[in-house]
């Protein structure tokens, strides 16, 4: 697929996402749909990508939604569809935010507006860096369209229940800085400057082993709302799966050969704030 609506980056082993339709604050449209949903499908199957970051064209928002113009051409309009989207059988409304298995890490380089369905993407990702001029709102409440692509569930699961339920049903659009205060945004970066932070923490997760990175994220998105007991069996599960695999003898070998800068003395660590004696 020629992508038209979208760009799909290559940074080494980073793929970046772009929302590319600056001219329409980005949002997105059943063109746009099809080709994120491509997008993702690369990333997924692609053994050379280790994260994903999304990001958007231009310095005015990082994606204002769905394109309203489109008008039901994006939503489900006969029963078949209908039914098809309420047994989760379609990967989401614009795009694939319904999937919940991408264990990969993916961070959200947030240059202007989030809102409604982009608010919905940037709680897609595991991490988000938001530029200081950024803001992030349900403005669809206006309009009378729901959530459709993840906010109901994956804002409160990041904010805690109550600040969500205030930015859902008001509509109310925070600042970049009250949404790093409320845990939704990890870090505030000027302007111009969040793409190449997520970069710079993309390049950092590449360097770490990637098999107990995958599997404890599985663990924490499977576990989470669970009972305690269940979480922990589903924790108990993806370690087994990640401990005997070749990356776990190689992490021993460094740590007891010290073949390792944060196990040299002298050398700088590798692991951010790590602490030293």
């Amino acid at each position: 697929m020629t992508f038209t609506q979208i760009a799909y980056e290559e940074h080494g082993q980073v793929r970046v996402i772009r929302f590319d339709r600056p001219e329409k604050r980005n949002c997105i449209g059943p063109v746009t749909h099809r080709e994120l949903i491509e997008a993702w499908t690369r990333f997924k199957e692609d053994d050379s990508a280790l994260v994903a970051i999304i990001t958007g064209t231009g310095e005015q928002a990082f994606c204002a939604g769905g394109d309203l113009d489109a008008g039901f051409d994006l939503v489900p309009s006969t029963p078949e569809e209908i039914a098809a989207h309420d047994r989760g059988e379609r990967p989401g409304i614009l795009g694939p935010s319904r999937w919940t298995d991408v264990y990969k890490p993916v961070i959200a380089a947030v240059n202007g507006a989030a809102y409604a369905g982009g608010l919905e993407w940037a709680c897609f990702a595991d991490m988000r860096i938001a530029e200081e001029h950024a803001s992030f709102g349900v403005t669809c409440r206006r309009w009378n369209i729901g959530l459709a692509d993840g906010g109901s569930q994956r804002l409160p699961r990041i904010v805690g229940l109550g600040r969500a339920m205030e930015l859902i049903l008001t509509g109310r659009v925070i600042s970049a800085t009250e949404a790093q205060g409320i845990g939704l945004v990890n870090e505030v970066v000027p302007k111009g400057q969040s793409l190449s932070r997520a970069l710079e923490l993309a390049r950092f997760l590449c360097t770490l082993p990637q098999p107990a990175l995958r599997s404890d994220k599985e663990a924490a998105i499977r576990g989470f709302g669970q009972p305690l007991a269940e979480g922990l069996r589903i924790e108990a599960e993806c370690f087994n799966r990640s401990i005997h695999q070749p990356e776990t003898q190689e992490g021993l070998r460094r740590f007891r050969e010290r073949d390792h800068p944060d196990r040299i003395p002298g050398h700088v660590p590798a692991t951010p704030g790590l602490v030293r004696n």
